[in-house]
């Protein structure tokens, strides 16, 4: 994949992610494809997948995420930052606003989908936002 056709993934990507869809996030990582979030046990195949993202749709109804920027690194590798905004409205939620940034380092497979993401974002804050 080339710059363009990478920035063009990731452009469709975050607007996956902000569809309240989880499955049409699931499916820009390969079958057997791995979401790993912090130190959390990886998320392996699209249903996991379709599962994390979903948990994160239900607990802010109003998800939103926006691309910061996409370093593309050598050969099928490059590194996504993203910024999500969002209301804990979901269920059990408190009703705070989370403002929190992250990046994902990705790894494409030969299909020209993420075989491999590794996400990190500051847990910490992100608590510290959702007990306001």
């Amino acid at each position: 994949m080339n710059s363009a056709e990478l920035k063009e993934f990731a452009t469709r990507y975050t607007a996956a992610w902000c569809s309240q869809n989880a499955e049409s996030v699931a499916r820009f990582f390969s079958e057997d494809g791995a979401l790993k979030i912090n130190a959390a046990t990886p998320c392996v195949g699209r249903a996991a997948i379709t599962a994390a993202a979903q948990s994160f749709m239900t607990s802010f109804p109003d998800l939103v995420v926006a691309m910061e920027g996409l370093t593309i690194q050598s050969g099928n590798s490059a590194v996504y930052h993203w910024m999500l905004t969002g209301t804990n409205n979901g269920p059990g939620g408190a009703g705070n606003a989370v403002r929190i940034s992250g990046y994902e380092e990705w790894t494409i497979g030969p299909d020209g989908l993420i075989a491999w993401s590794n996400g990190h974002f500051d847990e910490t804050e992100y608590g510290r936002q959702l007990a306001k």
